[in-house]
C-alpha cells in the first residue's frame, strides 16, 4: 500500500525537524558555544577544512573581550577630524614619509607590480597595527569563532571563521596565533578569508606569513588590486580607486582617513 500523503508530510517534517536541529544555532551569551562548535564543525569540514583546522575550532574559547569590543566601536562614530586626531594621523604621515624614504626601491616594486603606491600601503600599515608596533593580544581563531557564533553577525563572519581554520591547515597560523579582537591578523590586520583568498608570499620562502611584513604589504596591494585598483588613477574620495580602499574597511571615517594620510605620505 502506499503511504498516504498525511504520513509523508510527517516525515518529511521530521526530517526537516532533524535537519534543523544539526545545523548551528547562533547565540548572543556564551551558552550554547560548545554545542555550536560542534555543529559548526560540520559545516567546516563540508567547506574543506582539514583535521588541523577542525582541532583548532574544539579548542576554541568564548571570546568575552571580542564581544565587548564588538558592541563598543566608539571611533568611527567620531567626525573625521576627531578620528584622525584619536588615531595619530600625524605620526602615521610622518613615520610613513620616513619609511618610503628609506625603502624607495621595495614599494617601487609593489606599485610596478600591483599598480597601488606607498602612501596607501603604508596609510593602512600605520593605521592597522602602527607599523607592526602592536598586531594583537587575542586569539585569532578564538576570536573570529566567537563572532561567527554571535547572532549579531554571524553570517558575515563565517566565512572568515572557515578561512582562519583553513589557514590553521595550511600553517599560516595556529589555534593560539594573535592578533585583533575581530579575529584580523598580521601587520594590516587582514579578516581571515580575506587573507586566505588574497595572501601573496612575498618573500618568496615558499610560505604565506602575515606577521611577515613583506608578505602582508605585497598581500595588502594584491587585494587592493583584485578589489579593482586601477594603476595611475587617484583614491580620493570620488576618483576611482577610492572604492577599493572601501573595500579595506566598510567604516567611511576610515576611509577618508587612509586616502587623506596616504595623498601626504606620497606627496
Amino acid at each position: 500500500m502506499l503511504p498516504s500523503f498525511k504520513s509523508l508530510a510527517l516525515g518529511f517534517g521530521l526530517s526537516l525537524g532533524a535537519t534543523a536541529a544539526l545545523a548551528a544555532q547562533c547565540g548572543n551569551t556564551s551558552a550554547g558555544f560548545d554545542a555550536w562548535k560542534a555543529a559548526f564543525a560540520q559545516e567546516a569540514k563540508s567547506a574543506g577544512v582539514g583535521q588541523r583546522g577542525l582541532q583548532a575550532l574544539a579548542q576554541a574559547q568564548y571570546a568575552k573581550r571580542t564581544i565587548a569590543a564588538d558592541r563598543n566601536q566608539k571611533s568611527f562614530k567620531y567626525s573625521l577630524e576627531k578620528f584622525m586626531q584619536v588615531r595619530g594621523a600625524n605620526a602615521i604621515i610622518s613615520k610613513g614619509r620616513k619609511r618610503k624614504a628609506q625603502n624607495a626601491a621595495y614599494f617601487q616594486a609593489i606599485e610596478q607590480q600591483y599598480g597601488v603606491p606607498a602612501g596607501v600601503i603604508l596609510a593602512i600599515h600605520g593605521m592597522e597595527t602602527g607599523f607592526g608596533g602592536f598586531m594583537g593580544d587575542s586569539s585569532v581563531v578564538s576570536a573570529i569563532v566567537t563572532l561567527s557564533f554571535d547572532c549579531r553577525r554571524s553570517d558575515f563572519f563565517k566565512p572568515h571563521a572557515i578561512g582562519a581554520l583553513k589557514l590553521v591547515d595550511r600553517g599560516s597560523i595556529t589555534g593560539s596565533t594573535k592578533g585583533a579582537k575581530h579575529g584580523e591578523l598580521g601587520h594590516t590586520q587582514f579578516l581571515p578569508g580575506n587573507a586566505l583568498k588574497y595572501g601573496v608570499d612575498g618573500n618568496g620562502d615558499g610560505r604565506v606569513d602575515f606577521y611577515n611584513q613583506t608578505d602582508a604589504l605585497v598581500s595588502t596591494a594584491n587585494f587592493l588590486r583584485q578589489k579593482g585598483w586601477k594603476p595611475g588613477q587617484g583614491y580620493q574620495p570620488g576618483q576611482p580607486n577610492f572604492r577599493a580602499i572601501q573595500a579595506w574597511n566598510a567604516a567611511g571615517v576610515y576611509q577618508k582617513a587612509i586616502a587623506i594620510m596616504a595623498a601626504k605620505i606620497d606627496g
